[in-house]
């Protein structure tokens, strides 16, 4: 049976950053498509499972997502098809799961945004 990283999540006017906290993680696969599906799986450094997928509130590039794996972390940026705020993460209105969160840390906001660094070398 697999688990839920807790996922940390920021968007800019072009892109999504998701964050997923697994430490030391192997076998990482990310898929991206167009119509605003994300999936991930991977496998924690003890070998318990972890997935989850995400239908995002608008449409993707996913030649434009790339993801970068650390020794803490897995950082994905999720290219946007078109610029703009998305009102939330998903698509569904319903509460998002429970291991979603913000990531104040890279939060910006609309009128902020030109004066906001994060993840340049992603």
């Amino acid at each position: 049976m697999s688990r839920h990283p807790e996922v940390l999540w920021a968007q800019r006017s072009d892109k999504v950053y998701l964050t997923i906290a697994l430490p030391d993680a192997k076998d990482v696969s990310v898929k991206c498509e167009q119509r605003g599906f994300f999936s991930f799986s991977a496998t924690s450094a003890q070998g318990e499972s972890f997935d989850f997928s995400l239908e995002l509130f608008g449409s993707i590039l996913p030649e434009g997502c790339r993801t970068k794996t650390g020794l803490r972390n897995i950082i994905s940026l999720i290219q946007k098809e078109e610029k703009g705020w998305w009102k939330r993460l998903l698509k569904s209105e319903e509460k998002p799961a429970p291991y979603l969160k913000v990531d104040w840390n890279k939060w910006c906001d609309e009128d902020e945004e030109s004066g906001c660094y994060c993840c340049k070398n992603l």
